[in-house]
């Protein structure tokens, strides 16, 4: 996999505002929120897209999603959150490097577009 923003963030080489971290990933509020609260959470290991995730990402896997209950809860989103994970050009995925979108802070309508 290419180096992309994601991995300079997880090697420090470019600043983000970290809200949490731990080995196994790492959360970050967005640059370009699309809601009041906006936090990418990405895991460490170099996984492009979900679409690439294989039988032995089946523990990190759960781990980002209990990793986001987590966030959110820190967050405060006591009334609900979306988690998006967008998956290849079509997806609407812009970096090669799996990330899971935390948006709330406001009511959310669907569909989202």
């Amino acid at each position: 996999m290419s180096e992309t923003i994601f991995s300079k963030i997880i090697s420090k080489e470019i600043p983000a505002d970290i809200v949490y971290e731990d080995d196994l990933c790492l959360a970050f509020n967005d640059i370009s929120p699309q809601a009041p609260t906006h936090i990418l959470v990405i895991p460490k290991k170099p996984i492009p897209k979900l679409a690439d995730a294989e039988s032995q990402d089946h523990a990190l896997m759960g781990h980002l999603l209990l990793t986001v209950k987590r966030v959110a809860e820190q967050a405060g989103l006591t009334n609900g959150y979306r988690v998006v994970i967008n998956t290849g050009e079509d997806g609407g995925q812009t970096v090669d490097h799996l990330h899971l979108h935390i948006l709330g802070g406001r009511s959310l309508a669907w569909p989202p577009g």
